[in-house]
């Protein structure tokens, strides 16, 4: 048996989205195996690498879904849980991922930031962090020096772009937009020569994406979970009320 090799589609590039750009993006959480505060939780969070460390993390995969970026991906983990606290003993990581969380919902519903009436509170009411999963929002990125030079530089969220910024709307429409990079970043530190890694270090294989979903998310984008989880529990009623608009 032989095995044509010609009509095989060419491995994409690794040059990365330019620092600045504007794009439409759907977030997906991949599984931890941590458990987290709410039922829709269970197994969702991440432990940090670092021994002895109390942080637990969310980790998301981002995927471009409109533009000349679209089908494009990268990687991005937020803290939840854990690590340094403020005078009233909360998390700091948890305060700077909850304020872009909430971003989050206000860019994919529509919502003035400045609106506090009870439609707009209730619609960023969320069961759980799982609810999270498959949201789409306008999206402002940065390109991150890595700090291993064995390693690749990286995109990242640089921040959410919120209804009534010029650029929000053509962004939702899917329209291509000049980029804008942010001021000019510290270069990547340099350091002592190291073997070089394999390409697939940088990300890692994406694991399985969170098997609970609100009704909103597309199912294509759900598959089953890996085997053996822990027993399922009957679901919520309903989803988050600013999910059902």
């Amino acid at each position: 048996m032989t095995f044509d090799m010609n009509d095989a589609e060419l491995p994409r590039g690794t040059d990365l989205i330019p620092d600045g750009s504007f794009v439409k993006v759907r977030m997906e959480i991949r599984k931890g195996g941590i458990d987290g505060a709410s039922e829709v939780d269970r197994g969702l969070l991440k432990a940090a690498k670092t021994p002895g460390s109390d942080v637990r993390m969310l980790d998301c995969e981002f995927t471009v879904v409109a533009g000349p970026h679209a089908r494009r991906k990268f990687w991005q983990s937020f803290t939840v849980a854990g690590g340094k606290v403020d005078e009233q003993g909360v998390s700091i990581g948890w305060k700077i991922s909850k304020g872009m969380f909430r971003a989050m919902i206000d860019s994919a519903c529509g919502l003035d930031p400045k609106d506090m009436s009870e439609a707009a509170r209730a619609r960023r009411i969320l069961r759980g962090l799982a609810d999270l999963h498959g949201i789409t929002f306008a999206a402002k990125l940065r390109i991150e020096p890595a700090s291993d030079s064995r390693y690749g530089d990286s995109n990242r969220l640089d921040r959410v772009v919120l209804p009534g910024e010029p650029e929000y709307a053509r962004i939702m429409a899917g329209e291509a937009l000049p980029p804008s990079p942010s001021a000019q970043r510290a270069p990547r530190p340099a350091s002592a020569p190291a073997a070089a890694a394999p390409a697939w270090a940088n990300t890692g294989a994406p694991r399985a994406p969170v098997a609970t979903a609100p009704a909103w998310a597309t199912p294509a984008a759900m598959p089953p979970a890996q085997p053996a989880p822990p027993p399922a529990q009957a679901p919520l009623a309903n989803g988050p009320a600013w999910l059902n608009g």
